[in-house]
């Protein structure tokens, strides 16, 4: 909710002043409309190191001129008129509460200066950045655009005269040295530094186009050598699109304290919406776009879309979310165990499968319970649970079996094969996830090596691999990649252990992508060998091939499923020992 990010701007202007002396380095976002403003205010990552919980978000905003420009379809070259850019500066500031930072081009003629430094104080912006180019400039990373450099004592009467009508120290003027930019050496990028320093401006950015750092590191060096009355308090700023390769970190040991995503969030945008609109063309129709594309209710409740928003909240709150358990089907390998029973009679430790199953579910307040027969269905029986009959299971697979309960999964749903026992923590992490459709997976799926009786679905997940330096695992990367049987063993990063979650969006992209499939498609699927025989993880794999993001949650142990004689004795035992006995192996 927008209304929530309500800031006066005395508030906020004195913000980025405060950072600076709060941490080492300021992490900043572009935005180019309120849109993006509240992407870049509100978005964050979590993940888990060593020492608990890590969160990084943003801590400023950077408004600028290529991005304005960009979106209002005109060239970066001062053509946009300061009450056109005011507008936006006043759209973002509207639904955010971080610090602004202006992109104030070359700032005008002086007296346009005043101006600018004046009503962007007003507005509660927190500083303007201005480059020493002559005006009207042209765009730093524009290969062969003349750069004109401006008269750096010319520049600094600009720099005092801004700093002349500020009516608080809170706002600040930060100067943009464009000399690497135009092809001069570093002693001159320095000596206008010392110039503007000496003005009295309260920052310093260097700019450069070069595809490694070295520059920067260089001048960033060179100003910490400078006198200490001329740069204390004064802010290193970098704008590290072309030298992309180096960490914040990095950034930070070598002396910088504002780093500046100055341009990415229109750029991806651009890619996308060029990508979704070609989708469209190719295709006649939209439905193959839909995975690249946001949901109209998440936009809803982003920009404060009340009623909506109030709905998705009443959803989520609801925890009683039906639950489908896939039994239908008949198990030839404990054909002697079962003496005729459906699998999930089974008896363990005095209960049966099913019942164990319902009371690790009614001890999560999950009532709602749908369970699907097939095979001896009249032998099915349980207390607190919906029997739905599968009377072609013998024809199918269990997702003919799930979607036989279609009624009870298009508003969300969760999945649980009906052969599993599960530790009591299993379920309250995966109906603690907000993702659209996560799958339980166990990070250990080497228990079965060698044991080719036992079909096993196994994962691989997208971020397989960190970088040495990374030490964090975000929770939003833990996606699914790949998941099948068929997958190599030793290529696999988990094992699906047949526990999953559908949102209400994701139980629409479910049914719609099987839907697609039934009229679309003949012959082999995936890993099945026909479209009329393929399962669950087929379905899931074909959703991921078109775009939709599967996450999972990643357990290590604590669930056991009964595929060999050996399951039911290591079941068994472990019942015996206690009641309540928590399952530590697989």
């Amino acid at each position: 909710m927008t209304l929530l990010n309500n800031t006066l701007p005395e508030q906020r202007r004195g913000k980025l002043k405060s950072l600076l002396k709060q941490r080492a380095l300021v992490r900043v976002l572009e935005a180019h409309n309120g849109l993006s403003g509240i992407l870049a205010n509100n978005v964050y990552v979590e993940g888990q190191t060593e020492n608990g919980t890590i969160r990084h978000e943003y801590d400023a905003i950077w408004e600028s001129s290529l991005t304005d420009s960009a979106s209002k379809g005109h060239p970066d070259i001062e053509v946009i008129s300061f009450d056109s850019r005011l507008a936006t500066i006043s759209e973002i500031l509207a639904v955010t509460n971080k610090p602004m930072i202006v992109d104030g081009d070359t700032g005008g003629d002086p007296n346009n200066f005043e101006y600018m430094v004046s009503k962007l104080e007003r507005a509660g912006v927190s500083a303007v950045i201005i480059e020493d180019k002559v005006f009207p400039k042209r765009n730093s990373l524009e290969t062969g655009a003349q750069q004109t450099l401006e008269d750096p004592q010319v520049f600094a009467q600009k720099i005092k005269r801004g700093k002349n009508i500020c009516m608080t120290n809170d706002f600040l003027i930060i100067a943009r040295i464009e000399s690497l930019i135009a092809g001069k050496d570093m002693d001159t990028a320095v000596q206008r530094a010392k110039i503007y320093l000496s003005a009295g401006v309260d920052g310093i950015m260097i700019h450069s186009k070069s595809k490694q750092p070295n520059e920067v590191l260089e001048f960033a060096k060179r100003y910490k050598a400078l006198p200490e009355n001329l740069t204390k308090g004064k802010p290193l700023v970098c704008v590290p699109t072309t030298y992309n390769t180096i960490t914040e970190d990095e950034l930070a040991k070598a002396g910088f304290n504002i780093v500046i995503h100055a341009n990415h969030l229109l750029r991806s945008a651009y890619k996308a919406m060029e990508e979704t609109a070609k989708i469209i063309l190719s295709n006649q129709r939209s439905f193959e776009a839909d995975p690249h594309c946001a949901l109209v209710r998440d936009i809803f409740s982003t920009v404060g879309f009340l009623d909506v928003k109030k709905k998705d909240e009443e959803n989520e709150l609801t925890t009683n979310i039906p639950t489908i358990i896939p039994a239908a089907g008949e198990d030839p390998t404990l054909k002697a165990e079962l003496n005729g029973k459906p699998k999930a009679m089974l008896e363990i430790g005095g209960k049966t499968l099913l019942q164990r199953q319902i009371e690790a579910l009614n001890h999560n307040d999950l009532t709602d319970i749908t369970v699907v027969t097939g095979y001896a269905a009249d032998q099915m029986k349980a207390e607190g649970v919906t029997f739905v009959e599968n009377k072609n299971y013998r024809n199918g697979t269990s997702l003919q079996s799930i979607l036989t309960a279609k009624n009870k999964i298009q508003h969300g749903w969760l999945m649980l094969y009906a052969d599993i026992v599960l530790q009591d923590n299993i379920l309250p992490k995966i109906l603690e996830c907000k993702e659209d459709i996560v799958l339980v997976v166990d990070s250990a799926p080497q228990y079965h090596p060698g044991d080719k009786r036992t079909t096993l679905d196994y994962v691989i997940s997208k971020h397989k691999a960190k970088p040495a330096r990374r030490k964090i695992s975000f929770v939003h990367e833990n996606i699914i990649a790949k998941i099948g049987n068929k997958i190599n063993p030793e290529t696999a990063t988990h094992e699906f252990i047949g526990l999953a979650k559908f949102s209400k969006t994701g139980a629409e992209q479910f049914l719609q992508t099987y839907q697609d499939c039934i009229q679309n498609y003949k012959g082999k699927f995936q890993e099945a060998d026909d479209i009329t025989r393929f399962n669950f993880t087929d379905l899931i794999q074909e959703m991921i091939d078109r775009g939709f993001t599967v996450n999972f949650v990643e357990i290590q142990q604590g669930w056991l499923e009964i595929h060999q004689p050996e399951d039911i004795e290591l079941a068994n035992k472990l019942f015996q020992q206690s009641a309540s006995e928590l399952i530590q192996t697989h």
